[in-house]
């Protein structure tokens, strides 16, 4: 990797929390030790959704652990470096908190960023895209003021226990991450869309956990990967996107075979 302090690195889908403290420790451990590697390379770090598996903030109450990880972003932002979250499906909740505690930046929705005199399209990309109705209805329920506040009402202690048990039944229920072909992915459909009417050099997500990345056009689209399973991220050096898996605790060049099938053991 180059050494030179303007590169921008994309990791996401981390799902600290899952499926115990035990084994998103040990996941923990090894952000933490990546992201020592990368602090002297990087300008700006994006993680871009679904780093916790459930976060909650209510006025005076805040999720225990995640110490070492935390304690890492609060350095890493004193010492100059922009760090950029985006919430996911799993951690849309997050609020003032960790802006304010971290110094770090925080979108709830897509971004369209330049970097180096690329345009990127970022976004973890949940909703996104014609289709999956059953969730689009079940993101408004997420998002809604009111029903946040209701369940701002329930004690901590059984609003977390509510909240895991939800997450681990519905992860259990998808034991395959694979690519389902361009014609089938929706966020692939929803890059070709945003093309018709605008450029982008670079269409950034997460959400799929699927690594890979592919040439729409003049275009590059990019799905991130996970920290289940693959352990990968993006590096932008300025002039070329590249992804990396740091599945052995070594920064090492990825590549996706688009055929595979990968069962998600971690419970």
């Amino acid at each position: 990797m180059s050494h030179t302090k303007q590169n921008t690195y994309f990791i996401s889908d981390i799902h600290l929390g899952l499926p115990n403290h035990e084994k998103s420790l040990e996941r923990e451990k090894l952000l933490v030790k990546l992201l020592n590697e990368l602090k002297e390379y990087a300008k700006t770090i994006y993680f871009v959704g679904d780093i916790f598996d459930f976060w909650w903030e209510y006025k005076y109450v805040s999720p225990s652990g995640y110490v070492r990880f935390l304690g890492k972003i609060a350095e890493l932002t004193d010492s100059g470096i922009e760090i950029i979250f985006f919430t996911g499906n799993h951690d849309v909740w997050m609020k003032s908190y960790l802006p304010k505690e971290l110094g770090i930046r925080l979108f709830n929705k897509e971004l369209k960023a330049e970097i180096n005199g690329k345009k990127f399209f970022i976004a973890h990309g949940d909703g996104l895209g014609k289709g999956d109705k059953g969730y689009k209805l079940l993101k408004i329920a997420f998002t809604s003021k009111f029903l946040q506040w209701c369940y701002s009402r329930l004690h901590p202690n059984f609003s977390f226990w509510l909240a895991s048990l939800w997450s681990q039944t519905r992860r259990k229920k998808e034991k395959f991450y694979d690519f389902k072909g361009e014609k089938k992915e929706i966020l692939v459909q929803f890059a070709k869309d945003t093309l018709k009417t605008e450029h982008f050099d670079y269409f950034i997500f997460g959400h799929r956990h699927f690594p890979v990345m592919l040439n729409i056009k003049k275009s590059k689209y990019a799905n991130i990967g996970d920290w289940l399973i693959n352990f990968t991220f993006l590096k932008f050096d300025g002039t070329e996107l590249k992804q990396y898996s740091y599945k052995n605790g070594d920064i090492e060049p990825h590549k996706t075979d688009i055929n595979a099938k990968y069962i998600l053991d971690v419970f």
